[in-house]
């Protein structure tokens, strides 16, 4: 069979990464696994030292301050050893002959994902099986895992989508780059890296009869030493997933989208420009994710100014060049938008997530309305796959 790499960061999950050690090398293949401990204060560096395992590698972040997994799915990626890349999380528990039915789907250009199989600490759905083997890493019984996840899976299923943990071979991982660190350390990163492994033109597979145990989370939105819980949200989380669901607008145009198997579905990127007529801060915050560039009255850039305090720290786009402060002469993107802000309410904001399918819908260069928008469209030309590839990180 053919030797894998198990990437695992882990940050103070000590008691479910042993758990996710012990599954990996209950496998009949020794694979390599790498652990890369990210600032952990749990005993995590000295457990990883007592173990005697010649196929395990290590990384440590000293810390005080954690990287991420951004940054650490990235360096271990780099530092495996074999051809093939399992991007785990600490969190998880693999079942019998995971890798052997990963492995049948797996070919350049293909991208597996096992199956989750998780308690019921968040809703149902068709993409995963929903099955409480413990919430907690001292409730977990290996052979009642192993004995049990036999009866649930499909032999030889497979459907489109994908979700960690996922598999592939490196050189496609190092083909696009890696991750975007515009959303270190953690959160929507893993959205905007299937979507461009789709836009790529990888193939992107679940396999039903590669399960693993996934007790959801505990990363940073449960994790207890960020002060979360079993089904409690982190403040750290909460923080992250906010201000990187509005790093996600900016980059792709919309929210995260995918099918109801967690196959990516990605609307066409235009360049569009807002211009806002009796535009505030509160409307700037609203309005800045949704576009290209942000057209406003402030000739004496005291709204920019205040924006730029309230907002460039939490985003490594440049806010200074995306919003144009004086009168403006000449509107420089592809599409135009103009409004008022002082019109703007619930019913016609929920029109700004819609702009990409609302255009590609209608076709064609020209001028129309819709609501409080005057939508002028000089070009029809998308750039979403001018996403795909990360370059000089």
């Amino acid at each position: 069979m053919d030797k894998i790499t198990f990437v695992l960061p882990s940050r103070n999950n000590l008691e479910f990464l042993q758990l996710a050690y012990k599954s990996i090398r209950d496998l009949e293949t020794k694979h390599e696994i790498l652990v890369l401990d990210d600032a952990s204060v749990d005993g995590t560096q000295e457990w990883i030292k007592s173990l005697n395992d010649k196929d395990l590698i290590t990384y440590h972040n000293p810390g005080p301050e954690r990287i991420g997994i951004v940054g650490m799915f990235d360096k271990g990626i780099e530092m495996a050893n074999t051809e093939i890349i399992f991007a785990f999380h600490a969190d998880m528990v693999a079942c019998k002959d995971l890798d052997k039915n990963i492995l049948k789907h797996l070919k350049p250009g293909v991208v597996v994902s096992a199956t989750r199989v998780e308690p019921p600490l968040h809703p149902p759905g068709p993409e995963k099986i929903t099955v409480d083997f413990g919430v907690e890493a001292d409730q977990f019984n290996f052979d009642k895992w192993y004995n049990e996840s036999e009866g649930l899976k499909q032999q030889d299923k497979f459907t489109e989508g994908i979700f960690a943990p996922w598999c592939m071979y490196k050189s496609d991982y190092l083909a696009i780059g890696g991750h975007d660190p515009l959303f270190a350390p953690q959160s929507k990163e893993d959205s905007d890296l299937f979507n461009r492994f789709v836009l790529k033109g990888y193939k992107v597979i679940q396999s039903w009869d590669g399960l693993v145990y996934h007790f959801t989370s505990r990363g940073s939105r449960f994790n207890k030493h960020a002060g979360g819980a079993a089904g409690k949200n982190s403040d750290e989380w909460l923080y992250t997933t906010n201000k990187n669901a509005r790093n996600f607008i900016r980059k792709w145009g919309h929210f995260v989208k995918h099918d109801a198997l967690m196959k990516p579905i990605i609307p066409p990127k235009y360049n569009i420009g807002f211009a806002v007529n009796n535009c505030n801060l509160e409307a700037l915050s609203i309005l800045e994710p949704w576009c290209d560039t942000i057209y406003i009255n402030d000739e004496m850039g005291v709204l920019e100014a205040s924006y730029y305090e309230l907002e460039q720290k939490h985003t490594k786009v440049d806010l200074l060049k995306k919003i144009k402060t004086t009168k403006y002469l000449t509107l420089d993107n592809d599409i135009i938008v103009e409004f008022d802000a002082k019109q703007l309410n619930q019913e016609s904001f929920n029109i700004i997530p819609q702009l990409s399918e609302i255009i590609k819908t209608s076709g064609e260069i020209g001028e129309f309305e819709l609501g409080i928008f005057k939508i002028s469209i000089y070009a029809m030309t998308t750039y979403e796959h001018e996403l795909v590839h990360i370059y000089n990180k």
